[in-house]
């Protein structure tokens, strides 16, 4: 995996970085926030078994400036969370947050943009 980080990042205990990843400056990432990498291979099913057929290749995810990513978020691999962005604790982000959104629950909702 490669990790590229910024400025000032915050990274808590327990963080699971199992992902290629891009990470701004002053980003906050709470604690046991995983990043999940690749994905398993599952095509076909006459070969070898799913355990053992490997995974795809890890796909970038980034996360731009100042991004909060609250406690126990899982962030599928891929998505950019936009600037100023924050992540509930617990959500699931399985495609890209905008700059400024506040997202929540288990498919990580828009709730609220946030305004200047």
């Amino acid at each position: 995996h490669k990790v590229r980080a910024g400025n000032n990042l915050l990274l808590q205990r327990g963080a699971q970085l199992a992902s290629n990843l891009n990470i701004g400056n002053n980003v906050m990432i709470g604690p046991y926030v995983a990043f999940v990498g690749g994905e398993h291979k599952f095509e076909g099913i006459d070969g070898e078994s799913m355990r053992f057929s490997g995974v795809q290749e890890y796909k970038l995810t980034t996360i731009e400036d100042d991004a909060w990513i609250g406690y126990g978020s899982i962030i599928l691999a891929g998505v950019t969370i936009g600037k100023g962005a924050i992540v509930a604790a617990g959500s699931t982000v399985t495609k890209d947050v905008p700059s400024y959104a506040i997202v929540a629950n288990d498919y990580a909702k828009v709730i609220k943009i946030r305004e200047h």
